[in-house]
């Protein structure tokens, strides 16, 4: 299964190539206001070194948020055109499901993804990793820094992410050393592709114009909150 994959929710940008269990992939570090220069770039490189043409593919990952809005919309868009210049279907991966793939590479059972929301908030979700090595599925949330909520399980746990750094008062909460924490860590296209090639597999792709973003923001009707009971896996 050959798969190309896209990050751009944060100021880094990056893409990935997934073919039959390999990757290959480009990070661009500071990619502030230059996310779609870079990430078609991105992806003209990897496919050129892989020797495949974009008609080769069998599907379109991308980082569906939450995230920067327009990060998130850029890469979007982005995975639609090419998806539908392929004729092939988008995977949409969790942003946040994505950085504590990172976690889980490093063998934690339990990971915080958290990424500054701006506003005085956070993204965050708490996820479990599976006997498959990648991280399952978990409910998330925008919040005020102090309404994150983790009842850490036996076993090795690690906070990943933006919202570490920009709300220090985190790590006091949640009490966790050094060694436990990477606040530098940032969504990557690397950890989408994993994801994407899996859900791939289940079967779960959408047709591009159906591929939809998730900025948990913007329900202004009902705005996403912190549960006010622990949820599985986080609590107080």
């Amino acid at each position: 299964m050959r798969l190309i994959a896209l990050e751009t929710a944060t100021e880094a940008c990056s893409a990935a190539l997934w073919i039959d269990g390999e990757l290959r992939w480009l990070v661009e570090q500071e990619a502030a206001r230059r996310h779609g220069e870079l990430v078609l770039g991105q992806v003209e490189r990897l496919l050129a070194e892989a020797g495949l043409r974009l008609a080769g593919l069998d599907a379109v990952a991308v980082g569906r948020g939450p995230g920067a809005f327009t990060g998130v919309r850029l890469g979007l868009g982005t995975a639609q055109g090419l998806a539908f210049a392929a004729g092939i279907p988008v995977v949409p991966v969790s942003t946040l499901a994505a950085l504590a793939q990172q976690g889980a590479e490093r063998g934690a059972d339990q990971v915080l993804a958290v990424l500054d929301a701006r506003m005085r908030e956070v993204y965050w979700s708490v996820l479990h990793t599976g006997p498959d090595g990648l991280v399952a599925p978990a409910a998330e949330f925008v919040s005020a820094p102090g309404d994150v909520r983790v009842s850490w399980e036996a076993g090795p746990r690690l906070a990943l992410g933006s919202g570490l750094s920009a709300y220090p008062e985190l790590l006091r909460r949640l009490a966790l050393s050094g060694p436990q924490t990477d606040p530098a860590a940032r969504p990557c296209a690397r950890e989408v592709a994993m994801l994407g090639a899996a859900a791939y597999a289940r079967g779960e792709v959408v047709p591009p114009e159906q591929a939809r973003p998730v900025y948990l923001r913007d329900r202004v009707a009902e705005p996403a909150r912190a549960p006010a009971a622990p949820i599985p896996g986080s609590g107080e």
